[in-house]
């Protein structure tokens, strides 16, 4: 077996039983990242040198007997976390040599349990995008074809989509992901890979860069929802440092991948049902519900009868939140300035104008329209009363099942030249995953098929706050189902 070909369990027992060494697999790893990489545009940020040395690092504490939980393993790391000493870019012109001089608390906690970064992944900018093709550093390529056209260059869909290109390439073990509507679940189902936004405040977002920060939430993305089990253990974390961060116990979610769902009741949610679902998203779904029936659980439907405002709502609500965050990108404080002959407000209309992509301006124009005089009342406060409705619904669904279960996405992977012009058919993408995001709850992506042209297609998983334990055991049980084994086209050693 390759040091690529591991899962990241695969290469933890292997690093324990002395098979190979994190030299060795992070070798492997960053080889596979110069060979592919020019292609895919996966990284924005490759440090080898700092890789090797932390390789070798981990190697002598394993020597010495002093073991993490994930010593040794290569991750790649979205270039929206801060890493102290290496560029961090949130895929934007404005912070394009930023160099911060602290470490998020999210991957501080990865580098404490072992892990060694291989670079940082690209995204969309400020990690706005279902597509990583507004990133300043161009945009990612899927390593996924369809099976009769492969020459169509295909999206990894985003925020972040170079995290799930990286991992579904073989171009790193795992990797750190943010979901603010669906950046995290979208990616993974993409790319074929699992993928968790967890709950909100089971993360530090202390060194996160903002993008709505009632939304934003760190989570992983890797091959199998045990990968991301393990992963998000290391990740999670009360921090004094992040308001929202939730002081709750961090429990063994590796261990709740083998609970099973005997017992269970999962919840089928009828507006889910959208007009116009393509047949073979109607009919994984029924697959998925026919797996977990035959694994013991019952199967109920319910009603989340505010889901169809879901996505209207976020756009209000997240765009508002960004024009306030990204307000601090002035060119005085710290990032790109563009000198200006006139005053300070010259200054901030030019910096502005050339660091944010058009994207990111037609988020930040929207949100400031909904927060002004006259219009507040209007959208952005009825916007947050539907979303506690919408969170309603949740919570009285909890009164009758453990776990929901519906699609990840509306479609596959699509075109790098398809949908691009159409701001609205592009935030359609996030009309599955956006609910959770809004109320606050956990969300898996699994992948369990592939669509007629051989694109992996992914279902989701919702759970009650801060009980992603029956998350992974919904989702671990959808995994064994499928037995989805699929490999994309373009990978380190294909």
């Amino acid at each position: 077996m390759r040091p690529t070909d591991f899962t990241l369990r695969g290469a933890l027992d292997a690093l324990n039983e002395g098979l190979l060494t994190s030299e060795e697999l992070t070798r492997a790893h960053l080889e596979a990242i110069e060979a592919l990489n020019p292609r895919l545009n996966a990284f924005i940020t490759v440090t080898a040198d700092r890789a090797m040395e932390a390789a070798r690092a981990s190697d002598a504490r394993r020597a010495a007997g002093t073991v993490g939980p994930l010593e040794g393993v290569p991750l790649a790391i979205k270039d929206l976390f801060c890493t102290q000493g290496v560029r961090t870019t949130a895929a934007s012109r404005i912070l394009g040599e930023f160099i911060p001089p602290y470490e998020s608390t999210v991957t501080a906690n990865l580098l404490r349990d072992g892990a060694v970064f291989l670079g940082k992944a690209n995204l969309d900018e400020f990690a706005m995008g279902s597509s990583n093709s507004t990133s300043a550093f161009g945009g990612v390529e899927n390593p996924w074809s369809r099976r009769n056209d492969p020459d169509t260059r295909l999206v990894p869909g985003g925020s972040s989509g170079g995290s799930a290109a990286a991992v579904a390439a073989r171009l790193a073990l795992g990797a750190t992901a943010t979901d603010t509507g669906g950046s995290i679940r979208q990616p993974a189902a993409f790319c074929g890979i699992a993928g968790i936004k967890p709950t909100y405040g089971r993360c530090s977002r202390w060194g996160v860069v903002a993008f709505a920060s009632s939304l934003d939430q760190a989570g992983p993305v890797a091959r199998t929802v045990e990968d991301c089990a393990i992963l998000l253990r290391s990740m999670s974390g009360f921090d004094p440092k992040d308001s929202t961060s939730a002081d709750v116990a961090v429990p063994d979610f590796a261990a709740a991948c083998a609970r099973g769902v005997r017992g269970l009741r999962i919840g089928v949610p009828r507006e889910y049902r959208l007009d116009g679902m393509p047949a073979e998203i109607e009919a994984l779904w029924q697959q998925g519900l026919d797996w977990l029936r035959a694994e013991g659980a019952e199967i109920v439907d319910i009603s989340l009868p505010h889901t169809k405002h879901a996505l209207p709502t976020y756009y209000v609500v997240a765009p508002a939140e960004a024009s306030s965050n990204l307000a601090r990108y002035d060119g005085v404080r710290y990032g790109a300035r563009v000198e200006a002959g006139g005053d300070l407000k010259d200054l901030y209309e030019r910096t502005r104008a050339a660091g944010f992509s058009d994207e990111v301006k037609r988020r930040i124009m929207i949100g400031t329209y909904v927060l002004s005089a006259g219009y507040y009342d209007a959208y952005y406060l009825k916007a947050q009363k539907v979303r506690a409705l919408i969170k309603r619904d949740f919570d009285l669904a909890w009164q009758q099942v453990d776990a929901i279960l519906t699609p990840a996405t509306p479609s596959a992977a699509f075109g790098a030249d398809e949908k691009q012009d159409d701001p609205v058919a592009m935030y359609l993408n996030d009309v599955f995953t956006v609910p959770a995001n809004l109320a606050g709850l956990p969300g898996l992506a699994v992948p369990a098929g592939l669509d007629a042209r051989g694109l992996p297609l992914a279902l989701q998983v919702i759970g009650r706050p801060f009980d992603e334990e029956t998350v992974f055991a919904v989702g671990s049980a959808i995994e064994r189902s499928a037995g989805f084994d699929a490999l994309p086209a373009v990978r380190a050693g294909a």
